[in-house]
């Protein structure tokens, strides 16, 4: 069994705006987390939360830059686990962006949710989402 997570949302504001959002250090930490991510491929970066012991979680998102085509779409790992080196989560982000008249349609595609042990994740991580896209949102209007 696997789950995938997939999302779009629309921004009134360009591709470029929002590729800023997604890929500058200071701007991406704004919305989602911390990180040292750099929109190179090949480049190794972390993201750092808040640790859920009691999920298996040690707060940090270890990942890997797979795809960058600047204003259109970027593509990185997304591992997580209780401590380095122990991973339970292997997954793929994706971000596609696509320019239209009123702006920019955004998806996001998480792949990745395998197995039974990662059902619980993905609920979290869908919802979750949600609500850092709004966090997104509100940072374009800046």
């Amino acid at each position: 069994m696997q789950k995938d997570i997939i999302h779009h949302w629309h921004f009134n504001h360009s591709p470029e705006k929002v590729w800023r959002l997604l890929t500058e250090t200071e701007l991406l930490a704004k919305w989602l987390m911390i990180n040292d991510f750099k929109p190179e491929i090949g480049h190794k970066f972390t993201f750092y939360a808040k640790p859920i012991i009691k999920m298996g979680f040690d707060g940090r998102i270890y990942c890997e830059v797979l795809e960058v085509e600047p204003f259109k779409k970027l593509s990185y790992t997304w591992k997580g686990g209780p401590k380095p080196g122990k991973i339970t989560l292997d997954s793929v982000v994706t971000w596609t962006l696509k320019s239209n008249d009123q702006g920019t349609l955004l998806t996001l595609e998480h792949t990745g949710f395998k197995g039974i042990k990662n059902y619980l994740t993905y609920i979290f991580m869908n919802k979750g989402w949600e609500k850092i896209a709004k966090r997104l949102g509100k940072e374009l209007e800046l």
